[in-house]
């Protein structure tokens, strides 16, 4: 499985893909919201591991922008970010993604986060989202 970890962070870029890559799947990384579409844009991801504080483009942006595109609206996006609070996450489940984790955040839950979305058909996703809202209120 191809994931994309999109993070401005050089330590985490380091820990998701030394532990992504350990679990057997191939990682490609960007620094920033832009070079992180455009490396989805060509490299076609299975799984992507956006962080929402970025330079420039900020992670929320960057989801719109995948959701919008048609080649990539059905990619899971699993939302990392240290941005925790409530209206945060009304945020990140609203912009479409499928899983919202915390920094700071265990490898192993990663890796496993990582399995369950992927295995998720659309419908799937598209109700644990529903349901995340509902339980946010949102």
């Amino acid at each position: 499985m191809l994931i994309l970890v999109i993070d401005d962070e050089p330590d985490v870029l380091m820990l998701c893909r030394v532990n992504l890559e350990l679990a057997g799947h191939e990682v490609v990384e960007a620094g920033s919201g832009e070079a992180g579409l455009e490396l989805a844009r060509s490299a076609r991801p299975d799984v992507v591991v956006l962080d929402v504080m970025l330079p420039a483009r900020d992670g929320f942006q960057v989801l719109g922008d995948l959701s919008s595109e048609q080649e990539l609206a059905d990619v899971p996006v699993i939302l990392l970010t240290a941005k925790t609070q409530m209206a945060d996450r009304l945020a990140g489940w609203r912009a479409g993604c499928t899983e919202f984790m915390s920094k700071p955040f265990s490898p192993n839950e990663l890796v496993e986060t990582v399995g369950r979305v992927h295995a998720m058909t659309s419908e799937e996703r598209s109700e644990h989202r529903k349901r995340a809202l509902a339980r946010l209120g949102g």
